[in-house]
């Protein structure tokens, strides 16, 4: 099972693009600050590549800004392309299959409480 959860904020704005096809498919790629805790004196965090696509990435373009707390539910997908320079890069992802705020927009605990994201209709 292929099964990733992850709560982070935002480290900038969502990059959108459409999709060059018949029906412009919306694709959004952010990346995701998340905790590491290595004991309650010290911390780092692991900046995760997240890409989302259609209603989910129209969501991301709207609500989405840096620093924004969300939780999401995903897959991990590899691949790798052969950059201008002839050098073959490899990418891991995790494709968002679900997303939530995780705090109120006037919250300022750590915490945070989740809150749905306004409905994505298939």
């Amino acid at each position: 099972m292929n099964k990733v959860n992850l709560i982070g904020r935002l480290t900038r704005e969502p990059e959108i693009r459409y999709a060059q096809t018949e029906n412009a498919t919306a694709v959004a790629r952010f990346t995701l600050a998340v905790d590491r805790k290595y004991n309650r004196e010290e911390s780092s965090a692991d900046f995760i590549s997240c890409v989302s696509f259609g209603k989910y990435a129209e969501v991301a373009e709207k609500y989405f800004h840096k620093g924004t707390k969300i939780a999401i539910t995903g897959r991990i997908q590899t691949g790798s392309y052969t950059n201008k320079d002839g050098v073959r890069v490899y990418t891991t992802d995790v494709v968002i299959e679900e997303q939530e705020f995780a705090e109120n927009k006037h919250s300022n605990s750590s915490e945070g409480s989740r809150q749905p994201l306004p409905p994505v209709i298939s």
